[in-house]
């Protein structure tokens, strides 16, 4: 393990490292915001907060380019807190373990937080920086963009006066990214009635782990396993063999990311015991092998358990697990304008008994609105036809892709200058926050870039050091280089 603040280049690692000692998780970023507001105050800058938790922080531009039009460095300042079941972290209080291996920066059983940690800390960067080149800058430091983008939803107009801006929430280094997704969340909520069982049942908790997880954007067309499907596809095989009561299904907590874990609590009588134990060695080896390739960590156990309280009613417990089988998860439609682009999916995200009610949290995305539309009624008539309630948030918009960008063009000549090669000019599955932004500030010329980072939204994330080389000498280049 290796201190990540000796990584160059210094400065932004620097910041970096600071970051991941703050707890930030979404809607809970007191801290982060506090010390962003310190931060300005210690390098004698102009910082603004407004209602919504957006800390936006001002530098004068350097000599020579006081008339260079104002540059807005836009990330968030939030975190996906995301953990592996064995790991004891508190991410309201305690630091990420962060640390080099190899060519990567990981963190150990949680995730990383570069996402998007490594954006605010080039923007810091930038912002204490006495020997670079740039125009008027505006540090635009979003809150909440993981769980609901409040942040950019309740960014007043006038709070900006940029007009140019660079989202630095992407995860690709090489890739200049012009356009994104509109989104949508669906939860459905079922409820039940609680029955006893007979005491001398017998109990055992089916779990579902290994699996890789990630950014339900990003990663949704790898082939990665979701835990909430594969543990409910065996407990529809298992009810068409035997008669199981249902007490708990827990799986997937974050509605952008893919679930990485679950588990379900189920009892039988005693005679059926064995008949779990056969069902499960044999669909393991099914699913193991399905998924060998994309998720050669699957690991499915079954383990005694005490007999539970209550189970739930039967005619519920029907519904709930048709419901989920037959609820879509994956890529729905790939892109007919732009290649290898996914344009429309639907996350099965978590499974949850939350008071007295099981809330199944999904999300949909698509850079077509008609098709987010088409997707999101497509999730919420499953549910409805299984007699659940539907809620169905607001959404968000898509940005559309303009080619005739100037800072495109400005970013794209920065790339072949400094690199002797073309980056590539994408559109990305996942949401960003610019489709929010444009609608409140129409005159806004974007592009989004950043560093390689794998894993988002798991404890598997990790940022590859050499491409936050590249992600700050492209960063300061385009600065320098804005008429």
């Amino acid at each position: 393990m290796s201190d990540i603040s000796n990584l160059k280049p210094n400065l932004i690692w620097k910041y970096f490292d600071e970051i991941t000692k703050i707890p930030r998780p979404s809607k809970k970023e007191e801290k982060i915001i506090q010390y962003l507001l310190n931060f300005a105050k210690n390098n004698n800058l102009e910082a603004e907060k407004d209602d919504v938790g957006n800390v936006v922080i001002r530098k004068k531009a350097t000599k020579g380019m006081e008339n260079v039009p104002i540059v807005i460095l836009q990330s968030h300042s939030d975190m996906v807190c995301e953990k592996n079941n064995d790991v004891d972290f508190n991410f309201d209080t305690d630091s990420i373990k962060a640390y080099v291996d190899g060519d990567w920066v990981t963190a150990t059983g949680t995730t990383l937080g570069a996402d998007d940690g490594i954006g605010v800390a080039a923007a810091l960067a930038i912002l204490s920086s006495d020997d670079l080149q740039h125009g008027p800058i505006e540090a635009l430091f979003t809150s909440d963009e993981e769980t609901g983008m409040t942040g950019a939803f309740g960014l007043k107009e006038g709070f900006l006066k940029g007009s140019v801006l660079i989202n630095l929430d992407s995860e690709d280094e090489g890739q200049i990214f012009i356009g994104c997704a509109g989104g949508k969340d669906s939860a459905a909520e079922f409820e039940y009635k609680k029955e006893k069982i007979n005491d001398n049942c017998y109990s055992c908790k089916i779990s579902i782990s290994g699996l890789k997880g990630g950014h339900s954007g990003d990663e949704i067309d790898s082939g990665l396993g979701n835990a909430n499907k594969i543990l409910n596809r065996f407990l529809w095989r298992l009810s068409e063999k035997i008669d199981f009561r249902l007490s708990n299904f827990d799986g997937g907590n974050l509605r952008n990311a893919i679930a990485r874990e679950a588990y379900a609590i189920i009892s039988v009588k005693q005679h059926d015991k064995e008949q779990i134990r056969l069902a499960l060695n044999i669909y393991s080896s099914e699913i193991t092998n399905e998924l060998a390739v994309t998720e050669p960590d699957l690991n499915i156990e079954m383990d005694t358990v005490d007999n539970p309280d209550f189970v739930i009613d039967k005619e519920t417990q029907k519904r709930l697990i048709q419901s989920i089988y037959a609820c879509p998860h994956g890529v729905i439609a790939m892109s007919q304008s732009i290649d290898n682009l996914v344009e429309t999916s639907t996350n099965l995200a978590s499974v949850k008994f939350i008071d007295d009610k099981i809330i199944i949290g999904t999300s949909q995305r698509s850079s077509v609105n008609s098709a987010l539309i088409d997707i999101s009624t497509m999730v919420k008539s499953v549910f409805e036809l299984a007699g659940a309630k539907v809620i169905q948030s607001e959404g968000y918009p898509g940005w559309k892709p303009k080619l005739d960008s100037k800072i495109l063009q400005i970013a794209k000549k920065s790339y072949q200058n400094l690199f002797t090669q073309d980056p590539q000019i994408l559109a990305i599955h996942a949401g960003l926050e610019c489709g929010l932004f444009l609608k409140k500030y129409p005159q806004l010329d974007m592009v989004s870039i950043g560093p390689t980072v794998k894993g988002a939204h798991s404890p598997d994330e990790r940022i590859y050091i050499p491409s936050v080389v590249k992600f700050w000498d492209l960063l300061i280049d385009i600065l320098k280089n804005i008429k």
